[in-house]
């Protein structure tokens, strides 16, 4: 019995210790499934290029896609197709020098184009996928917007004034677009001020340009505009404080009970001169005294005789964009004349046939950024208020926008104040 328990015990002694000659689990270096290492394929323009070599270039002048294609074994009978199919989604004909394009070809012996990306902008591309069959589609880079905010004091011009507070000088024509029926930009004054609440849109942490303004405020002639960017009903605008459109719409037509008589040509032959010439114009026929009225609210700049075969006629600019010319008048309405505000509607004149006429007819002219454009192609801008339905969202969005300007007014303010501190303890 005594030799049974020594040789269980010697036993066990054995058994501990081959345990403890037993290597050890690092239990901190142990990989979890949690843990393991995920492949994450290189992309470019949504494409794996893991077995691709990318080649990116910009298109110099005159540069056209046989060109760019024909040193990656890609045939004319090829390039031939992609220029056909092309003509659907963006027509390689009308690719621009100084663009940006990628080509993603083979690393064989024999480099050959897989893929080729034109860059339409800075966002949008096109991608000619011509591995086998030719296949076209559009892509969007990804972007990163910031909402920033730009302020400052005019001295000469809007656009001097974005310069100088080192904003994006384009914001100027953005609100120049915004307010064309409330602010006549061309009458801006010196002192007037401006606060924006806009995005800024990045690529890769690079600036690339303007998103959307949210909001803006300006200064001009003692009153101070508001606007605020909202979508009403499917339509995103922009509405005063009250949730009025800062847009304004023009009638149809100047004048009532009338037809057309001539439409508007660039060769049209002339029933009095008898040659063939442009006539940038509607002609509305009716009888020689119908009124003639404002299609929207504005200024006269020319009131007088036309020489050239207009005969009486007015001229009002609507805003900065828009203005419209009213000839063969037989005579002008009551306080009508140059510098005069009219509002939409507002009576101006009276049909008649003076200058170069066979009958009494109106002629009606329309110019966009001071060219002149067929009447017809006129789209009145929607001038609704927000929809009663949208009104309460409306208040509220309107109230996050003015606390988020005044946030950015007041951090503007505390470095001012901080920078004049510092710079009067330097002096």
């Amino acid at each position: 019995m005594k030799n049974l328990i020594t040789i269980f015990l010697i036993l066990i002694a054995i058994v501990l210790a081959t345990g403890c000659n037993r290597p050890k689990t690092d239990k901190t270096n142990a990989i979890t499934p949690e843990e393991e290492v995920v492949y994450i394929p290189k992309t470019e323009y949504g494409i794996i290029v893991d077995s691709l070599q990318v080649f990116s270039g910009t298109v110099t002048k005159n540069q056209n896609l046989a060109e760019l294609l024909l040193p990656y074994n890609i045939s004319y009978n090829k390039i031939d197709g992609i220029a056909r199919k092309s003509k659907e989604s963006f027509d390689v004909r009308k690719i621009r020098s100084g663009a940006n394009y990628a080509i993603l070809y083979t690393s064989d012996s024999v480099a050959t184009a897989q893929y080729f990306i034109y860059e339409n902008n800075a966002i949008n591309y096109t991608v000619y996928d011509i591995r086998d069959s030719i296949n076209i589609y559009l892509g969007i880079q990804p972007t990163d917007t910031v909402v920033a905010f730009a302020s400052g004091v005019i001295e000469s011009s809007l656009w001097n004034a974005m310069v100088v507070n080192q904003a994006d000088p384009i914001l100027a024509i953005e609100l120049s677009e915004i307010y064309a029926w409330t602010i006549d930009f061309f009458g801006i004054q010196r002192g007037d001020r401006f606060n924006i609440v806009y995005e800024k849109v990045f690529k890769k942490g690079e600036y690339i340009g303007l998103g959307r303004v949210l909001t803006a405020e300006i200064h001009h002639m003692g009153n101070d505009f508001k606007c605020y960017r909202f979508e009403n009903n499917g339509d995103d605008d922009f509405y005063d404080e009250d949730g009025g459109s800062m847009r304004r719409t023009f009638l149809k037509a100047p004048l009532r009970y009338s037809r057309v008589s001539s439409g508007f040509s660039y060769a049209r032959k002339h029933p009095v001169l008898k040659i063939t010439r442009p006539h940038l114009g509607i002609d509305y026929a009716a009888p020689e005294g119908t009124p003639v009225y404002s299609i929207g609210d504005g200024i006269v700049t020319a009131k007088g005789f036309q020489k050239r075969g207009g005969g009486n006629y007015i001229k009002i600019k609507h805003n900065g964009t828009y203005s419209t010319e009213y000839m063969h008048l037989k005579g002008f309405a009551k306080g009508i004349k140059t510098g005069v505000k009219v509002k939409q509607g507002q009576l101006i004149g009276y049909v008649g046939q003076t200058g170069l006429a066979t009958g009494p007819h109106l002629d009606f002219r329309v110019f966009r950024n001071g060219q002149a454009m067929n009447p017809n192609n006129l789209k009145a801008p929607p001038a609704k208020p927000v929809d009663s339905a949208y009104l309460e969202s409306f208040m509220e969005s309107k109230k996050q926008l003015d606390r988020l300007m005044l946030q950015y007014r007041q951090e503007q303010i505390l470095l001012l104040n901080s920078t004049s501190e510092n710079t009067d303890i330097l002096q």
